[in-house]
Formats: C-alpha cells, sequence, structure tokens
C-alpha cells in the first residue's frame, strides 16, 4: 500500500490527462536541472503539470525548479516560485498573515544551531514542528509539550533530526478544517473538508501526525478520515471562505492551494498554513471537496491546466 500510496498522485494525474486527450511525458527529477531543460527544449510542450515536491532531497528547493521554468518561459500548472517560496517558510508565512491581521496561532522560533533557552512567560501546551519541512515530516504525539524540560528536548529533536529552524506555537485544540483554492486573479474555495480523528488512544493529541496523515493501518485502526465538514456554526463556512481567499492573496499564490485551519469550540478560527500545490490524488482532499462542489476529477485537472496556461507570468506579460 505504502508503495501504492507513493505514485498515486502521479498515476491519477497521468490517467486524467490521457482521458481528456493530451499527449503525456512523464519527466522524472532527481538533483539535475538537465532532464527538465532537456524535455522542454526536446518536446516544447504546451505546459507542464508540476508533481514536484522537492529538488534533491530538499523541500525548500522545489520553487527553484519553478523558476527555471520562468526562466524557460515555459507554462505550467501550480503555484508560481515567489508563492511557492513564501509558503514554504512557515515563519514568513505567519509574519505576513500576522500583518494582514489573519489570525495565527501565536509562535516563537528556535534556530537550528543555537542554544535553546525557554522563557518563562512560554505558555501550555505548545506545539513543535519544522520551520520549513512540510508533510507532517517531524510531527508526532510528543509535538504537543507541557512543559519546559520537555519543549526543550522536542526543539533539540527537531533541530537534530530533522536538521530545520524549530517553530513552536500555542497548542489550539478544535477541529481541523481544510479549504481548497482555485484560481489566479479570480478564486473558487472549495467546500470544507475535515481530518476526523476517530477515537485516539485516551491521552493523545488529536494532531496530524504523520501516521495520521500516511499509515493506512494507524487509520483504519483508530477510524482516522478525511470527510466533509458537517455542523459547523452558522456563518462559519462564509468567515472561511473571506479568510482563505486573503491567505491566497497575501502569500501571493496562484493556480490551486489549500488552507489548513483549527476551529475551536468557541467558533474562533486559526490558520494553522498554507499548501500551495497541494496533494491531487483523486481519494484525496482536494479532489473530493472538488467533486463536492459539482467538479468531478478530469475537470478538476483540466481547470488546474486552463490556470497555468492563463497564469500572466513576468515574461508574458
Amino acid at each position: 500500500m505504502q508503495q501504492v500510496d507513493a505514485w498515486r498522485v502521479e498515476y491519477d494525474v497521468r490517467a486524467a490527462l490521457r482521458r481528456l486527450g493530451h499527449e503525456v511525458q512523464l519527466v522524472g527529477i532527481g538533483d539535475s536541472v538537465s532532464p527538465l531543460r532537456e524535455a522542454v527544449h526536446g518536446t516544447h510542450p504546451d505546459i507542464v503539470f508540476n508533481l514536484l515536491e522537492e529538488f534533491g532531497g530538499i523541500v525548500a528547493y522545489d520553487h527553484h525548479m519553478v523558476g527555471v521554468l520562468e526562466l524557460l518561459r515555459q507554462p505550467y500548472t501550480g503555484c508560481n516560485p515567489r508563492g511557492m517560496m513564501i509558503s514554504r517558510d512557515k515563519v514568513l508565512t505567519k509574519q505576513l498573515l500576522a500583518y494582514h491581521r489573519i489570525p495565527t496561532p501565536d509562535f516563537t522560533v528556535y534556530p537550528r544551531g543555537r542554544r535553546v533557552l525557554v522563557p518563562r512567560r512560554q505558555r501550555y501546551p505548545a506545539f513543535v514542528k519544522s520551520a520549513t519541512d512540510d508533510a507532517s515530516l517531524g510531527i508526532a504525539q510528543a509535538s504537543v509539550v507541557d512543559d519546559a524540560a520537555h519543549l526543550k528536548e522536542r526543539i533539540e529533536f527537531i533541530h537534530t533530526q530533522v536538521a530545520s529552524d524549530a517553530l513552536v506555537e500555542d497548542y489550539i485544540p478544535g477541529r481541523e478544517i481544510y479549504m481548497g483554492v482555485l484560481g489566479n486573479e479570480r478564486l473558487t474555495v472549495l467546500p470544507p473538508r475535515e481530518l476526523d480523528f476517530g477515537a485516539l488512544p485516551e491521552g493523545q493529541a488529536a494532531i496530524a501526525t504523520r501516521k495520521v496523515k500516511w499509515d493506512r493501518k494507524y487509520q483504519t485502526r483508530h477510524g482516522i478520515r478525511q470527510v466533509d465538514a458537517e455542523g459547523l456554526p452558522a456563518g462559519l463556512v462564509e468567515r472561511l471562505n473571506v479568510v482563505s481567499k486573503r491567505i491566497f492573496r497575501a502569500l501571493h499564490l496562484s493556480g490551486y492551494a489549500r488552507m489548513d485551519f483549527r476551529v475551536r469550540a468557541d467558533g474562533a478560527v486559526f490558520v494553522l498554513e498554507a499548501n500551495c500545490n497541494p496533494n491531487l490524488a483523486a481519494i484525496e482532499d482536494f479532489a473530493c471537496s472538488a467533486a463536492r462542489a459539482g467538479i468531478g476529477y478530469d475537470p478538476l485537472i483540466n481547470r488546474i491546466l486552463s490556470l497555468g496556461l492563463s497564469y500572466r507570468a513576468a515574461w508574458a506579460l
């Protein structure tokens, strides 16, 4: 199952493109720009469907490859390099959101390579994660801490095992809601989805750990599911729609993205992250949300193609 999951997005997107009548050439990118440059110069594609999540094993470098496409004046799908760079940097994202008065959990950054000094004013419980990596890398039940000793231990884990700066946030209990957004200038917000944590063992925090997100056996054992978000308070969906558009524009995103929120029991909303180019597998949140809005999988892929072709890159102005 893990092997299937590893290539599910590529399989689903390629199959959809072929059903839509497009000629498709797959290009694998490891740690060299050459395959991409040679494919563009050799075949002159109408558009490149970007499914990169890293370059050379480094997540933060994926926007550089999209920058190469910009330099080659090659249309592509998904987010532009600036939006990718900003949204991948969780600290910069939170600083921009704070500037735009978009609520996000209070945070502190602990840079790698510096001595960890936990201030006395630190609030608990706190949530510790990588400042740059995604896909829940480094997130486990131990990421939620209740005292200074465990906080320091987890920060040092992120520094040494994940090899990145550590981001420490106020832990926000509540429902985890995902909002998909499609567009460039004109934006469409898709219906809300929710990560249902099922029946986690007593004492465990409801957070999207690596196991919760990717371990199929763990999900089945504890009833963890991605579902349509139902029973939200009156007016909340409309508020999430507005905030999602504000985030999309504040971070200079384009194409498609997914906003992750926590909604507390009192109705307060906090932005956790903004994910450009989210998972496009047919069984994942973005496609399921689009389906709920009446956009089937093939039309969704076709719409993402159209957004890529209509994106006004600097070279096309």
